[in-house]
């Protein structure tokens, strides 16, 4: 007997009795939502024009996060404050060409500033039982199935989430229909462009009882003036995943050095289900990942990567919250950090596992390269168990380039420049290699290199 994963719906009677008279709490964040909300384009879907006006109301009532909150005191965000944030129409569309994939050449969906870009899209020779598109243009068959997945995972009322829903424009939409195995990675390319500009990036992925498949969301910059200047991406995504299916993700950040980012990438995976995620992290001033893993059935396999290469005065945060709630679960995760400069890495990973959740397999892993003095860490991996019957790990470790291995390398012949790159190489390596798309994979080594 299979199953599909049963969203539960988001609003309760509290969200659902606020309302726009009421008075708003952060006079930052009511600026920032009268501009993603009052100057976009109104979808004619009636249920999501719903969603985005209970999302839109649980804004207005709530606060931009602070250092004085637990979950954003290494994270600040006054810098956020200083930048001067607009509405910014997309032009020059042919000046904006996104980096292709030649593995996902006819699979590539195209969004510049949270819009839908067909010139620069591709999807063709997909097999039967796969869609992929964009919301304002999904079929009249997917429309009530969409309406029970998107902006239904737990953790929607989250303040950057909620500001994402309100403002959605248009979402990524994957669809794997049951038992439908993909083989071509799917390419999805999230471009802004614009000093002062708010790109909302949404997706939605769904795949149903024992289909595969695999996809790379690419989030960078492209300015028309060649320059960098500061702007807001706010990116939302949700992954769906039913008995038996398997997820690949693959999440790359190269936002421009004076951008923000705030990304949510939220999954609910059913029993037997397979999910892997590699993140790559070495873009923007400001770039934070809230990684969020919901078990709804027993036996599920998680496999978490995770990459930042920062320098400058880059911070680069990674936020884990992984919910095991069922039997004989498998997560193992490894963050690794290369911090140079004045750069601050950031690790807060939490794995629960409460007490139905016996014979569970959790380990977790943060591994930090500081290549400066006055680099900086804070990490914190954090197990929170009360079931008896488990195998559960985790652990951090903060070094740097060892001399004695440095000279080994010297004594080989290898100069010392080529010899700190090449163990930053070996550092690195061992999660890129984890890419299953090889085109990206060489192109990230590429960078580590460069670094």
């Amino acid at each position: 007997m299979t199953t599909q994963v049963s969203p539960s719906p988001i609003p309760n009677s509290s969200v659902i009795s606020l309302t726009s008279t009421l008075l708003d709490r952060d006079t930052y964040l009511t600026e920032l939502l009268n501009i993603v909300v009052e100057t976009r384009h109104v979808s004619s879907l009636h249920w999501l024009q719903e969603i985005k006006q209970r999302a839109a109301n649980w804004v207005r009532h709530s606060t931009l996060p602070t250092n004085r909150d637990e979950e954003w005191r290494f994270t600040d965000l006054s810098k956020l404050k200083q930048i001067n944030f607009k509405n910014v129409e997309t032009r020059h569309v042919a000046s904006l060409q996104p980096q292709i994939l030649p593995e996902a050449e006819n699979s590539r969906l195209v969004f510049i500033n949270g819009i839908y870009t067909p010139e620069l899209s591709a999807v063709s020779n997909l097999p039967e039982g796969i869609l992929v598109t964009n919301l304002a243009n999904l079929p009249e068959e997917y429309t009530a199935k969409t309406q029970q997945y998107l902006a239904q995972a737990e953790g929607a009322l989250e303040v950057f989430t909620a500001l994402n829903t309100a403002g959605m424009q248009d979402a990524a939409v994957i669809w794997v229909s049951k038992n439908v195995v993909v083989e071509t990675p799917i390419h999805l390319v999230y471009i802004t462009a614009g000093e002062g500009a708010i790109s909302l990036p949404r997706c939605l992925v769904v795949a149903e009882t024992g289909s595969q498949v695999s996809f790379v969301e690419d989030f960078y910059h492209r300015d028309t003036e060649g320059t960098q200047r500061g702007y807001f991406t706010n990116a939302v995504t949700e992954i769906w995943i039913s008995d038996n299916a398997s997820v690949s993700h693959t999440r790359v950040q190269k936002e421009s050095s004076e951008a923000f980012h705030v990304g949510k990438t939220a999954v609910t995976q059913a029993r037997y289900s397979r999910y892997t995620c590699n993140a790559i992290n070495n873009g923007g001033l400001l770039g934070r990942h809230n990684l969020e893993i919901l078990q709804t059935g027993e036996q599920t396999e998680t496999t978490l990567n995770g990459l930042a290469m920062i320098k400058g005065e880059q911070l680069a945060d990674m936020h884990s919250a992984i919910a095991l709630n069922y039997p004989n679960g498998v997560c193992k995760q490894l963050q690794k950090n290369i911090v140079g400069d004045k750069a601050h890495a950031i690790f807060n990973g939490k794995v629960f596992v409460p007490k139905p959740a016996q014979q569970t397999d959790a380990s977790q892993l943060n591994r930090n390269l500081m290549l400066s003095s006055k680099a900086r860490v804070d990490t914190k991996p954090q197990l929170e168990i009360t079931a008896d019957n488990v195998k559960c790990a985790h652990g951090a470790t903060v070094s740097q380039l060892e001399d004695d291995e440095i000279f080994y390398l010297q004594s080989r012949g290898i100069n010392e420049n080529d010899s700190r790159n090449l163990l930053i190489n070996a550092f690195a390596t061992e999660i890129i290699n984890n890419i299953p798309v090889t085109s990206l994979r060489d192109n990230l080594l590429n960078e580590v290199k460069q670094f």
